[in-house]
């Protein structure tokens, strides 16, 4: 058995080409392609259909990758241990975190991190998916709201509510509302992340009320939102870490205040192990100082 086919078999399925697969190795594309050859025919059976367009794996082929790569997995997790016992924690750290988040706190909180280890590298993935982080080889995930049943272990990290606010120049137009029921009259920009979400819930003790469409601006994207909001086209609900630094730079004003959506903890995920690696150890200690008080809720100057 050659690990080396195995692991380039693992590679050309998770690229889809043997071109992306010669990139990732290293390895010249004809390299690639014989060790793919030496792997089937010491098997006998074909593990991949090739075309002039793209790969497809037989039946054969897809049993066969769901074992090899949790085999080349191991072996990867076991050289990172020895790396990892070694008096300098060292090696790839890999996180996945939403995009707002990462955008606006991350990048810093992991430049400190990094700035202390110089031998930790740390690759941030900001996506709003939520990733298999053991499938698709992620070390740690940042995740909001409630988090399902899972293998997973879990460590909160902050919480944080939406909060009503509007530009400046949007309420100077349009004035600025002193009940709830105001809204109404108002233009409305909701963040509808889905077709399945239907508004915002905004809580003042047990009264509830709902900020539903039709919208004069609605998105998906959390960031269009805040934009629209802060160009003036109406008031909206975003969450407090998002425009704290709006508010205290006077570019949003919080409105009826004592009106404020459901609270949502950010926890840290990561893969149940028996021995967690020295670096996420690190980076989880750094990541929960970081965000305790969280950075949104810090009163000195942004930026």
């Amino acid at each position: 058995m050659d690990l080396n086919d195995i692991v380039v078999f693992t590679k050309v399925v998770e690229t889809k080409s043997f071109t992306g697969a010669a990139e990732q190795l290293g390895l010249p594309k004809s390299t690639v392609s014989r060790k793919l050859a030496q792997l089937e025919e010491r098997l006998g059976v074909r593990l991949v259909q090739r075309t002039t367009r793209k790969l497809a794996l037989t039946d054969i082929g897809q049993a066969y990758y769901e074992r090899a790569s949790r085999i080349v997995s191991d072996l990867a997790a076991a050289e990172q241990l020895v790396m990892d016992m070694q008096s300098t924690p060292r090696g790839r750290l890999r996180v996945t975190a939403p995009i707002d988040l990462s955008t606006l706190f991350l990048g810093g909180i992991v430049a400190d991190f990094i700035a202390q280890h110089p031998e930790i590298n740390v690759e941030l993935d900001a996506t709003d998916r939520v990733v298999d982080l053991i499938e698709e080889g992620f070390d740690v995930g940042i995740r909001f709201g409630q988090l399902p049943e899972s293998t997973l272990i879990a460590r909160k990290l902050a919480t944080f509510e939406p909060v009503l606010v509007a530009s400046p120049a949007y309420l100077a137009r349009r004035s600025t509302p002193a009940t709830i029921e105001e809204l109404e009259d108002h233009d409305k920009v909701l963040f509808l992340p889905s077709t399945r979400t239907q508004g915002w819930t905004m809580v003042n003790g047990d009264q509830t009320y709902e900020l539903t469409p039709p919208a004069r601006f609605s998105s998906n994207n959390i960031m269009a939102v805040r934009d629209a909001v802060l160009a003036g086209a109406g008031i909206g609900s975003l969450t407090e870490f998002m425009v704290a630094c709006d508010i205290r730079e006077g570019k949003l004003v919080h409105i009826l205040p004592e009106w404020r959506g459901r609270k949502t903890d950010v926890h840290a995920v990561y893969p149940a192990r028996q021995n967690i690696p020295p670096r996420l150890s690190l980076f989880l200690e750094h990541l929960g100082k970081a965000m305790n008080p969280p950075p949104w809720a810090m009163r000195g100057p942004c930026g």
